[in-house]
């Protein structure tokens, strides 16, 4: 996984050029798990240019395939949770939750056959209300459906449990590989003065180590504001066109 030891030595050569600055580990532990959460939602993004790229047959094809290396790194990221309705057919999310992957409803298994079924999700509340309205496409047990907002709205009413399949937001790794809850951040000590580096304490970014290019870049643009060193920030304006 990407190492924050690497990421804070990168942007400590290039703060320090020429002498014109300098990144504390608490600026560095501040603006770390803004860089990862900025990163992780840019490939997103980045997921769908892909794939308008795909239709153009641009995108390589077998283990070169740019899709499938995003898919991947997300597929890092997902998780099930069963969530219980709270007032009326309202669902909430898990504490970690970052985006909607798919939704079922809980059901049962009944003669070695499963009754839970796929939840069809909408986005747009226009769209939600006709379908409500509809009817031809209103939800039923067979076909419910969800809005999802900043929470989950689920008809028919009488769904109790939903099993909901989620990416969750970025956390982090100890140095050992462990995930955590906790968030990446650089361990030091104090040593005559000066800070030095400490694997105890220290939490690894949870994106794959070929993000540190990303990380670096991001967090280059946010210390390079903070300390208004301009080599940092040409540094950062620079890489996407590398």
């Amino acid at each position: 996984m990407a190492s924050v030891r690497e990421v804070y030595n990168a942007l400590q050569d290039l703060a320090n050029k020429d002498e014109r600055g300098f990144i504390s580990p608490e600026n560095f532990n501040a603006f770390a798990p803004v860089a990862q959460t900025k990163v992780f939602n840019s490939i997103f993004d980045r997921l769908t240019g892909l794939e308008r790229l795909r239709i153009r047959n641009v995108d390589s094809a077998g283990d070169k395939s740019l899709i499938k290396q995003a898919k991947e790194d997300l597929a890092r990221f997902s998780k099930e949770d069963t969530r219980t309705r709270t007032t009326g057919n309202h669902f909430s999310y898990p504490d970690d939750f970052a985006k909607v992957i798919a939704i079922r409803t809980y059901g049962d298994v009944l003669l070695g056959t499963s009754t839970t079924k796929p939840v069809s999700i909408i986005y747009d509340e226009e769209k939600f209300a006709h379908v409500l309205n509809s009817t031809l496409s209103a939800p039923t047990t067979d076909r419910p459906v969800a809005f999802v907002s900043n929470e989950i709205v689920l008809y028919p009413k009488n769904v109790l449990r939903i099993k909901l399949r989620y990416y969750k937001q970025p956390e982090g790794l100890t140095t050992a590989g462990v995930r955590t809850t906790s968030l990446p951040k650089l361990g030091f000590t104090t040593v005559a003065g000066k800070e030095v580096y400490s694997d105890t304490g220290t939490i690894d970014f949870e994106l794959p180590d070929h993000y540190v290019p990303d990380l670096v870049r991001e967090m280059a643009m946010m210390v390079g504001i903070n300390l208004r060193d301009q080599a940092v920030m040409n540094y950062s304006n620079q890489q996407p066109q590398q």
